[in-house]
């Protein structure tokens, strides 16, 4: 089971902006990021989340989509995420020198809640390439708080199909004139070092 969640749970960047997401689930999906492990068990992370129109328009705005697809830039309205989680670093609860630990956290909790977004039958893109300034404006975010991932949520509009990575190893996404989204992944073989 895990496996065919792991399987399902893909970068979507093409939504039915419709389909509402509601807070509960929202939360729900925050509840499973709070219960994840935590680096030192510092739990330094706080959450900001959105599923109204008017917000979600906004931080569309801050956010850079699918770099490795030059003639496609960012889901056309209609197709836009419903919901989005903001994932922040509190500065202010890290000892010094201890401020690397929120990538490990964020990259955690991410993966919980797109696995928990998932599960409930939406889709999820995680995104970094954020104008974290205009949407630090944006959200009002106080200085001690620091922006480390959005992951944008909403039931998917399209499919993402894995393929075994090319022998030239190119690894980039690709679609084709159906829109079908392509992921090559590495085969187990090609990722074990153990001879």
């Amino acid at each position: 089971m895990l496996h065919d969640l792991i399987k399902q749970n893909r970068t979507y960047r093409r939504f039915y902006e419709d389909v509402k997401i509601s807070s509960e689930d929202l939360l729900s999906f925050i509840e499973l990021a709070r219960l994840s492990s935590s680096p030192r068990n510092q739990q330094a992370l706080k959450f900001y989340f959105s599923n109204t129109e008017d917000v979600n328009k906004d931080i569309f705005t801050t956010l850079a989509w699918a770099a490795a697809l030059p003639n496609w830039h960012a889901p056309k309205k209609g197709e836009r995420p419903s919901a989005y989680i903001i994932i922040l670093g509190d500065n202010s609860l890290i000892k010094e020198g201890a401020k690397a630990y929120h990538e490990v956290a964020s990259g955690i909790v991410a993966q919980s809640i797109t696995l928990g977004a998932s599960e409930k039958g939406f889709g999820t893109c995680m995104i970094a390439a954020i104008k974290r300034k205009p949407l630090r404006e944006l959200i009002n975010l106080p200085e001690h708080l620091e922006i480390l991932l959005v992951i944008a949520i909403g039931k998917a509009k399209e499919e993402v199909i894995l393929k075994k990575m090319p022998k030239n190893g190119d690894y980039n996404y690709w679609r084709d004139e159906k829109q079908n989204h392509y992921v090559p992944k590495r085969s187990l073989e090609k990722i074990v070092i153990n001879k």
